[in-house]
This record gives C-alpha cells, sequence and structure tokens, in this order.
C-alpha cells in the first residue's frame, strides 16, 4: 500500500471537504506503520522510533474501536480497503 497521503484522504473521505475523519485518521496511520515497519527492516537498533510506532498503533487502534463501535458499516469497509483484519 505505497500511497501518498492525498491519494489516501481521497479513497477514505466520507464528502468532499473531509479531512479529518476517523477513516482518513486510520488510513494515514496505517501508511505511517507500514513505512516504520520498513524502517526497521533496515534499522534493528532505532529504539526511538519504536516509541512512536507503538503510539501510533495504539492510536490506530482506539480509532478502529471507536468505528466499530458507532460506525460499524464504516468499520468493515476500512478493514477491507487497507486489508488490515484477516
Amino acid at each position: 500500500m505505497k500511497q501518498k497521503k492525498k491519494d489516501i484522504i481521497k479513497s477514505l473521505a466520507i464528502n468532499k471537504s473531509d479531512v479529518g475523519s476517523a477513516e482518513i485518521q486510520i488510513g494515514l496511520l496505517s501508511s505511517k506503520i507500514e513505512k516504520l515497519a520498513v524502517h526497521f527492516k533496515k534499522f534493528k537498533k532505532d529504539k526511538h522510533s519504536t516509541i512512536g510506532l507503538s503510539k501510533s498503533v495504539n492510536k490506530r487502534k482506539k480509532l478502529l474501536s471507536y468505528l466499530k463501535r458507532k460506525k460499524p458499516d464504516s468499520y468493515e469497509k476500512i478493514i477491507k480497503q487497507l486489508s488490515l483484519r484477516k
């Protein structure tokens, strides 16, 4: 999922002017997590970035649980589109 921020926002936006909904935040966090995962394959001893990765993962987890509780249909769409769960 090598996408730019604009592409992620366009694909997950609820309406034309949407830039900060939970869906978009989850998509942006997912791309950030993927970038950090690639970074850690190259730099295994980078402990400072590990903290940022765990914060991003926890924030995405909270946003996903919020979506599951408030908008289950949107939650299913996000899970399929970003292929987060198997």
